[in-house]
């Protein structure tokens, strides 16, 4: 490889990046877009603009054997942009991939279980974080994504903002939700973040500007 192969295909990924962004994607979609066009450029020694079938059915051979069949499709779906996007190419391979179909039956927490796990958790932030989500049915990042602003206690209801697909939805409100999450605002009238985090102690979460560590949540919760 020369220096003007490898200066090409940087510009060539900084306008990836560039249309990714412009496109509207998810941060986690950009990531891994990205990252697939990084990890094709190291593999083919950054020469990925003309590359045959063969070549192609190569690489994705070999991403399977050390990664899961979401990483390759991920891998495949970056690819696929970028030769829309970037090199201003039709697309030619629709059925290039097909991972198997698997059906799985989803883990469904007892309340019994729910019960056992909010009584165990000597935290209230996370005890309160754990009874939100699992009265309203919520994904981890939409709990942790709650603001003030989005408690809607007339209509006895919640606006969970860019959830699964980029889109937002209303879920119901219990009540006795609405009870606990006002209690716990109490303790640290935050004006914006219904979950703020924790580094700075009771005295900073009111002036938190991020919510509840991803991390921590989950450590705690395994750790019961």
């Amino acid at each position: 490889m020369n220096a003007d192969t490898k200066a090409e295909f940087d510009q060539r990924y900084q306008t990836h990046l560039k249309h990714l962004k412009l496109k509207g994607l998810q941060p986690k979609t950009i990531d891994a877009y990205a990252r697939a066009i990084r990890r094709m450029g190291d593999y083919f020694d950054h020469r990925i603009d003309n590359l045959a079938p063969s070549q192609l059915t190569d690489y994705f051979s070999d991403l399977i054997t050390t990664h899961s069949w979401s990483a390759v499709k991920l891998d495949l779906y970056g690819f696929k942009f970028y030769t829309l996007h970037v090199l201003g190419k039709p697309w030619a391979m629709p059925n290039f991939i097909k991972p198997p179909k698997v059906s799985r039956l989803p883990d469904i927490v007892t309340v019994e279980e729910a019960q056992a796990l909010f009584c165990a958790t000597r935290t209230l932030s996370y005890r309160v974080f754990y009874f939100t989500v699992y009265s309203m049915g919520l994904r981890l990042s939409e709990g942790l994504a709650l603001k003030v602003a989005d408690i809607d206690a007339v209509r006895r209801r919640v606006h969970i903002r860019d959830s699964k697909g980029n889109r937002d939805r209303f879920v119901p409100l219990p009540e006795a939700t609405l009870g606990v999450l006002r209690r716990f605002w109490q303790t640290h009238r935050n004006p914006e973040l219904l979950f703020p985090n924790r580094q700075g102690g009771l005295k900073g979460a009111r002036s938190a500007s991020t919510p509840l560590d991803r991390g921590g949540v989950q450590k705690n919760g395994l750790s019961i």
